[in-house]
């Protein structure tokens, strides 16, 4: 016979887990911040505030964009990864976020295990450029060229770091070229130096150079998706002529490490579901980027490999921070 005792034992861990769930505040319980790593008007900017509205009406709760811009977007990160893991803190960033991690050997924070990604939420092409004067048409022909003139060829970017800067650095090592890299503050300048023939080749997003693209003032040649993009349909991707190539630019949310799952899981259901709405789909188009939800799990291996990736950059072209 069993005795009162014995059930009262048995039931006992399913008493404690039940007083465990009811000691769990509701989530959310008060307004979010989201953290964007990048000055006001960029695209981590305009895609924090476009998910915030979204996200507002469907947590119930204000969601509070705060720009904490600097360090290559490290600043907003190690804010993140030190505020309490309740999802009330969110961080925005991009592909920056990886090649920032590779360069700065010491960070504030572990950029792998203190944060916990939410989703990507979009990835958009980059585009290979080159000024009229350098006499190719193709990434074939540009290669050709630089082989031709090794060292002659300056290539720049936005700054040392940045995804623009090792995506060329990938396609020289691939194509086994040399140029050189004329580093500027900012892509404003870079653009500026290139229409000028200051220097000749640049990666970059689309939208900042799709009107120089249009008036002739600078020659696409090629995208840095793995395929042909639909923005740019007859453009060949650089993976064409250098199989493997892969750059895009990507953007995705974190929050601390050892956020409960649940609210993990239910922050990437309502930001996938923000993601399909017609509205939110033409602000992404409108910086070249396309829906692209992972599983919270899934961005934390693309983080992941990628900071890898680009830590063998950094190591094999002796890249130093600024």
């Amino acid at each position: 016979m069993i005795s009162s005792r014995h059930l009262f034992c048995a039931a006992l861990p399913a008493l404690l887990l039940s007083g465990h769930a009811l000691a769990q505040p509701a989530y959310p319980s008060k307004p979010i911040r989201f953290l964007v790593g990048a000055p006001a008007g960029g695209s981590n900017d305009i895609f924090a505030r476009a998910l915030s509205q979204r996200l507002s009406e469907a947590l119930g709760q204000t969601v509070i964009v705060d720009n904490r811009p600097g360090a290559s977007q490290m600043i907003a990160a190690d804010l993140t990864a030190k505020a309490p893991p309740d999802g009330h803190t969110l961080y925005i960033t991009s592909t920056t976020y990886t090649t920032g991690a590779a360069l700065m050997a010491k960070l504030p924070f572990d950029p792998v295990n203190d944060l916990a990604g939410v989703t990507m939420i979009a990835r958009g092409p980059m585009v290979l450029v080159v000024h009229p004067s350098v006499p190719a048409k193709t990434v074939k022909e540009l290669i050709a060229v630089a082989r031709a003139r090794p060292g002659q060829l300056n290539y720049t970017s936005s700054g040392v770091g940045g995804i623009n800067h090792f995506g060329v650095e990938v396609l020289k090592s691939m194509a086994k070229i040399d140029m050189v890299h004329v580093p500027h503050k900012g892509m404003a300048p870079a653009i500026t130096d290139l229409m000028a023939g200051q220097v000749q080749v640049l990666l970059v997003s689309l939208t900042a150079v799709e009107t120089q693209m249009q008036s002739g003032r600078l020659r696409a040649i090629g995208v840095s998706s793995p395929q042909r993009s639909a923005f740019l349909p007859n453009l060949p991707a650089i993976a064409e002529t250098l199989p493997g190539y892969d750059n895009d630019l990507w953007w995705g949310v974190f929050v601390a490490a050892k956020t409960p799952k649940p609210i993990i899981d239910r922050l990437n259901a309502e930001i996938h579901k923000t993601m399909t709405t017609d509205d939110i789909k033409k602000r992404f188009a409108d910086f070249g980027a396309v829906a692209a939800p992972t599983t919270p799990d899934g961005f934390n291996t693309i983080v992941k490999n990628e900071i890898a990736k680009w830590s063998q950059v950094v190591k094999t072209a002796n890249i130093k921070p600024e």
